[in-house]
């Protein structure tokens, strides 16, 4: 305990430096951001040290406890220990392990956004596949979206359920961060959706019941998504759905920030002119569109609940709005605020009392209408108000075994050829994204893009402690299954 008490000790000098500090105005901004830095460097030092040490007796506490179910003899929980033993220290030698994108070999780009995209990677050592989220240091910077990435990180770091896409390292060198999450060879919903007109009744109870799930998982751990959309509705290699993309989702695209919108309601209004195309004109319409709104800055707020673009707040029932829209699309086939514009999608989503209508050229049962209307309606109103089980209990979900739905088989079946099997992704180029010049904007001079980096390198230190690497499975090869078995595509 006496380092520790040492350490606390210094942090706190370091702190009171700084409180000092920050009252002096003669100090140049450039000593106090150093000053901050050293703060921020030995904070983050012992804490981790805490943390770790936490962590390592809530493991040991985990084992004695499954031991103590399970009942074992003396004889197989000294087995058990001692190979609990040993992958604690093989996860320190990890832990001290330097992770770089040299252990990593690239193998396909699987989704493109604003500021980076997600590549297809396979680890050198351990033959084992992740999807790498590439991120750009100085668009983050740039666009002030350090918080959201860091929220992205920490959540991933707590979540530790079946409804969500894990991550299993986190590491970053001087021009991105990376983060190193579970390969889902299934897709997303929105790529689904665009591969079908409509989903049946059946399909989308199936889809829709597992993503209430999902997002109840998401609201027990605290958290509220913001950002529940086909695009962050992955599918693993059975077809079940996980969520993914969690504090960056409000902030990585324009769209999904209320500034955004700000102005919009002084907009031209076009007069809603595509609310009065017919249901198929409407659906190739959005589906021609969608494929682009998903990878560009704007984005698009079809998915976003009211509330979220007002100033008077929301909580987590914004999510069950979202998803009532993406239950409109999965048996309609587009959104019921799609339009030529984000403008005017907008403006839709405001006026929801009057826009939200269902097209009688597509019939859909009484049950599904009235499930969609309590998703979508006042927040005060609104189904889930005093709990997942409300939901659960809707007449359109009769027949659902939600305890054992993971494991009954996908409405829609996934067909994987093989362990890197990327046939349900969009086909991207390849970029330069990991190339050392890739960070400085091609519209910039030398001089300009030198002076730039130079900025970026002294805010580097915003992003200390971003590395991360996850106990389970992280020692774990075994083989590999055998539906992802056979030849490479």
């Amino acid at each position: 305990m006496g380092p520790h008490t040492e350490g606390w000790k210094r942090r706190e000098q370091v702190t009171m430096a700084t409180r000092g500090h920050s009252s002096c105005s003669s100090m140049s901004n450039h000593t106090k951001e150093r000053v901050t830095m050293a703060k921020v460097t030995l904070e983050n030092f012992y804490s981790n040290l805490i943390s770790q040490h936490e962590e390592r007796e809530m493991r040991q506490q985990k084992l004695e406890r499954v031991m103590d179910e399970e009942g074992l003899p003396d004889e197989e929980k000294c087995m058990r220990r001692s190979q609990h033993a040993r992958k604690e220290t093989e996860f320190l030698r990890l832990k001290r392990t330097r992770l770089g994108l040299e252990d990593f070999e690239s193998l396909k780009v699987i989704g493109r956004g604003a500021f980076g995209e997600v590549r297809l990677v396979q680890k050198k050592d351990t033959g084992h596949v992740y999807a790498m989220k590439i991120l750009r240091k100085a668009d983050m910077l740039e666009k002030e979206q350090v918080g959201h990435i860091r929220a992205e990180r920490d959540i991933l770091v707590q979540a530790d359920s079946l409804w969500v896409v894990k991550m299993f390292y986190s590491f970053q060198d001087k021009m991105n961060l990376y983060l190193l999450m579970e390969f889902l060879p299934g897709g997303d919903m929105m790529t689904l959706l665009m591969k079908k007109d409509t989903l049946s009744e059946e399909e989308t109870q199936f889809y829709v019941a597992e993503t209430v799930l999902a997002i109840d998982s998401i609201h027990q751990m605290g958290f509220i998504h913001r950002d529940i959309k086909p695009d962050n509705v992955l599918l693993d290699s059975k077809g079940h759905v996980k969520l993914s993309d969690f504090g960056l989702c409000t902030g990585l695209k324009k769209a999904h920030r209320t500034e955004f919108y700000r102005n919009l309601n002084h907009s031209v209004s076009n007069d809603f002119t595509s609310q009065y195309m017919n249901s198929k004109r409407k659906a190739e319409t959005w589906k021609r569109n969608r494929r682009q709104l998903a990878f560009s800055t704007v984005g698009t707020p079809d998915y976003i609940a009211p509330e979220v673009f007002m100033q008077t707040g929301y909580n987590k029932l914004c999510d069950w709005w979202s998803l009532g829209v993406i239950m409109y699309e999965m048996l309609i086939g587009y959104p019921p605020f799609c339009s030529e514009t984000p403008q005017e999608t907008y403006k839709k989503v405001m006026n929801w009392k009057e826009t939200l209508v269902f097209p009688p050229e597509v019939p859909i049962s009484e049950r599904a209408k009235e499930l969609i209307l309590r998703f979508c309606c006042e927040g005060d109103h609104r189904i889930g108000a005093t709990g997942v089980e409300e939901i659960k209990r809707n007449p359109f979900f009769e027949g659902v075994d939600y305890d054992h739905i993971r494991e009954r088989p996908a409405a829609i079946p996934v067909e994987i050829k093989s362990i890197d099997d990327t046939s349900n992704f969009d086909e991207f180029p390849e970029s330069d994204i990991l190339s050392p010049t890739a960070a400085a904007a091609p519209t910039k001079s030398p001089a300009a893009a030198a002076a730039a980096e130079a900025d970026y390198k002294n805010k580097d230190w915003v992003f200390i402690n971003y590395t991360y690497k996850r106990f389970e499975g992280l020692t774990a090869r075994g083989a590999i299954p055998s539906y992802m078995k056979g030849s490479k595509r």
